[in-house]
């Protein structure tokens, strides 16, 4: 397991009565990191509306719908 996920994991303690280990929060924290990591590995020459190639309007396009569906799915906006 990596270092990020035992501080998220971290997070979800303590949150609950009992200091129980909260599985839902877990669940969001990863869902919302796996988007920001699309949002920030997306190059920012494919970020803009105005990109000069089809192919990039194209990539910028697919990360967007990724993270949408990506979200919708999960529920996590």
């Amino acid at each position: 397991m990596n270092e990020r996920i035992r501080e998220l994991a971290e997070q979800c303690v303590g949150s609950r009565p009992y200091n129980t280990f909260d599985y839902e929060k877990f669940a969001e924290l990863i869902v919302r990191e796996c988007v920001q990591t699309l949002l920030d590995n997306t190059p920012e020459q494919f970020t803009n509306e105005e990109a000069e190639e089809d192919w990039d309007r194209g990539y910028d396009q697919a990360m967007r719908d990724c993270v949408h569906h990506i979200q919708e799915h999960f529920g996590v906006e």
